[in-house]
């Protein structure tokens, strides 16, 4: 495993990697740093943001300094005792196809595969959430079935649906708001990963488990209406 190194991320804030690649072990070590500088924060700590490999950590350069807070950060990485361990599990309720997926028919066509195959596929993985962010709740997810992997879309498309189930590359994801995106569009799911007027505002973490459920389009309506009114849609399914 590698070494974990220090980048330099302008005159207050620093990323510490731990490798170069998307694994479970390497993505423990980052949640396991960050939960450790939450717990027990040094001086001058303003945020951290972890992600796939590696913690970004936010500073005031006023109360700390770039070597002494890179000098901690090496020592506690090196002295990790995580293990990959599995968070919170969710089940999540998805229309897939039609309006709700516009490009599983020809994503499916592009595998050889039937929608019904993708939808099998896709929804009998087990997926960790291996960091929030790009926009507000937007949960990156490994765990896809390696048989459909895609290249992203050549053509973006400047809004898609909050909420939008999506493939990119080797990655899963679970949409929140509307926004921008390269990925394809395989379903929706009416749950609301992050809802600024609820407690807790983002209802995944990294480090949680992800699995699908397929549900029929007339399931709809009655299920965004009771996420709308803040009612529970994904269904915590272990702790």
């Amino acid at each position: 495993m590698l070494q974990p190194r220090i980048l330099i991320c302008g005159d207050s804030a620093l990323s510490i990697e731990f490798g170069d690649a998307i694994d479970p072990e390497l993505n423990a070590r980052v949640l396991a740093l960050d939960e450790i500088l939450r717990e027990n924060s040094p001086i001058g700590l303003i945020e951290t943001v972890p992600t796939y490999r590696s913690l970004m950590v936010h500073f005031d350069p006023v109360l700390t300094d770039y070597a002494g807070l890179a000098a901690l950060l090496i020592d506690k990485a090196q002295s990790l005792t995580s293990s990959v361990s599995a968070g919170r599990r969710w089940k999540v309720p998805v229309v897939y196809g039609g309006p709700f997926g516009v490009d599983l028919e020809e994503f499916a066509g592009r595998h050889g595969l039937s929608p019904e195959q993708v939808i099998e596929r896709h929804s009998q993985a087990v997926y960790r959430i291996y960091m929030i962010g790009f926009l507000p709740g937007f949960a990156y997810l490994g765990g896809l079935d390696p048989s459909l992997a895609t290249p992203r879309r050549t053509q973006p498309r400047a809004k898609i649906p909050s909420g939008s189930i999506a493939v990119g590359g080797a990655q899963a994801a679970i949409g929140s708001v509307e926004g921008p995106s390269g990925w394809h569009l395989l379903g929706r799911t009416p749950v609301r990963s992050y809802d600024p007027k609820r407690d807790p505002i983002f209802l995944f973490e990294a480090g949680d488990e992800i699995v699908f459920e397929p549900i029929d389009p007339a399931r709809w309506d009655a299920l965004e209406q009771a996420a709308n009114a803040g009612e529970p849609v994904a269904e915590l399914i272990a702790p």
